[in-house]
This record gives structure tokens, C-alpha cells and sequence, in this order.
């Protein structure tokens, strides 16, 4: 299983960015997938996430409620984050991840590789 993120760059505050990740390999299903970011002087956090089960749970960190939007599209086996208002503390290196059902291992987490958001004041 591997992930691919993109999208990030360079973008002044108040300005927009989408970043898309996609899932590809030898997989049964995804269970959910979402960002966290890693910002200069902090552990990475969550910043957004999706689970599907019965129901499909979102969850927000509350640093970025309001201001950014995650979404799927489950059969591109992709995730996406909407990122508005930005502002210079959501620099950072963002990181993709999924939590994906194999037959061989069952349910295993997986992280793309950072890619870097930049937001100038």
C-alpha cells in the first residue's frame, strides 16, 4: 500500500490550498484516511479526518474548525483537504494517512510522504 499526497506550496495568509492524497496497492477496503501536520517546534497533530463504518465520522482539530474541509472520493480511493483563510501557523509539512484493510496484514495505519505547506504573513 502506498500513499501519494500533493498539493501543497507557497501561499500568502488568507490565501487557499488543496491537497490531495491517493491510495493505491493491494487493498480490501479503507476504513478512513485524513491529514496531520507536523509544524516547526511542535509534534505532529491530527488536522482532519474521515472514518467510514456505519456511519461516517469527521473530526477537525480545532485550530483549523471552520477553515478547512475534508472530503473523499471513495472510488479514486482519494482524500483531499480544502484549506482556506490560511494563516502563517499553519506552515508546516502536512502528511497523508489511511488506515487500510489487507487480507495478508488485516488493518494496518499508513502515512504518505510530507508534503510541505508554506503560508507567509
Amino acid at each position: 500500500v502506498q500513499l501519494q499526497a500533493s498539493g501543497g506550496g507557497l501561499v500568502q495568509a488568507g490565501g487557499s490550498l488543496r491537497l490531495s492524497c491517493v491510495a493505491s496497492g493491494s487493498f480490501r477496503n479503507i476504513n478512513g484516511m485524513g491529514w496531520y501536520r507536523q509544524t516547526p517546534g511542535k509534534q505532529r497533530e491530527m488536522v482532519a479526518t474521515v472514518f467510514r463504518a456505519s456511519t461516517t465520522t469527521t473530526k477537525y482539530a480545532d485550530s483549523v474548525q471552520g477553515r478547512f474541509t475534508i472530503s473523499t472520493d471513495n472510488a479514486k480511493n482519494t482524500v483531499y483537504l480544502q484549506m482556506n483563510s490560511l494563516k502563517p501557523e499553519d506552515t508546516g509539512v502536512y502528511y497523508c494517512f489511511a488506515n487500510i484493510y489487507t487480507f495478508r496484514e488485516g488493518s494496518n495505519d499508513y502515512w504518505g510522504q510530507g508534503t510541505l505547506v508554506t503560508v507567509s504573513s
